[in-house]
């Protein structure tokens, strides 16, 4: 269920709370391949079925870089901030990759709003704690804290 939020003041009463749990998402090896022709990172255990299956995970997994990536999409879900003229990712502050994401499974994300500041331009600056956790995993797939900024 996404939050939504009008402006500026609404996003800073939500500092510290969970923004809740995504939908789960599906990693094909499809959604890999094409990750991996726009990165031009094709390493066998991604893109390369037969010789990952005799590799050390068994199956082809997801770049780590694409489940990072799929954080924003997932994210997006959970949270629409109304109200502001800009959007914009300004950064990371720690990721980890705990587990790795075999082609067919599904990822979701849990988020909490760990921070909202005021940043000089009229903004606030967000810091979002997220795990992006794997079906069935024991350990998350991704765990990191990003950074966006958004501008009235």
């Amino acid at each position: 269920m996404t939050i939504t939020v009008n402006g500026l003041g609404e996003l800073k009463k939500l500092a510290g709370s969970e923004l809740g749990t995504s939908p789960w998402t599906e990693i094909t090896q499809d959604r890999i391949n094409t990750f991996a022709d726009a990165t031009g990172d094709h390493q066998w255990i991604h893109t390369d079925p037969e010789r990952a299956a005799a590799g050390p995970f068994g199956a082809p997994i997801a770049h780590g870089y694409l489940t990072l990536a799929l954080f924003i999409p997932l994210f997006t879900g959970l949270l629409d901030v109304e109200g502001v003229t800009t959007k914009v990712n300004y950064g990371l502050n720690k990721v980890r990759f705990p587990a790795p994401v075999p082609a067919g499974s599904r990822i979701r994300l849990v988020a909490r709003l760990a921070d909202v500041e005021d940043v000089p331009g009229g903004g606030v600056q967000i810091t979002v704690d997220g795990t992006i956790e794997i079906e069935g995993g024991k350990k998350p797939a991704c765990v990191l804290q990003s950074i966006s900024r958004f501008y009235a």
